[in-house]
């Protein structure tokens, strides 16, 4: 039987990557290059948010296995992968 956490992070990652491959669609189907721009831009909100929500779902199925430390480290990277992605 499947674990619920590891589901729902591949779910949500399967619906990321629907998302992407439709967005990929309307692009050729606009074939305009300042259409394509915004549907791309729209999809710079999905990545991060899918990380994010994975990221919390995998870090809540191992709250228990984890020292408070480790989890420490885990929540310091994964803020700085925000920082690297959000600062101009």
């Amino acid at each position: 039987m499947l674990n619920k956490i590891v589901l729902s992070m591949a779910s949500l990652r399967l619906m990321s990557g629907t998302i992407e491959i439709i967005a990929a669609l309307v692009m050729l189907r606009l074939n305009q290059i300042d259409k394509a721009l915004i549907v791309n831009s729209g999809l710079a909100l999905v990545g991060p948010l899918v990380l994010l929500t994975t990221t919390t779902i995998g870090l809540v199925g191992l709250a228990d296995k984890l020292s408070f430390g480790k989890m420490l480290w885990v929540l310091i990277g994964v803020s700085c992968i925000f920082i690297g992605i959000l600062k101009k």
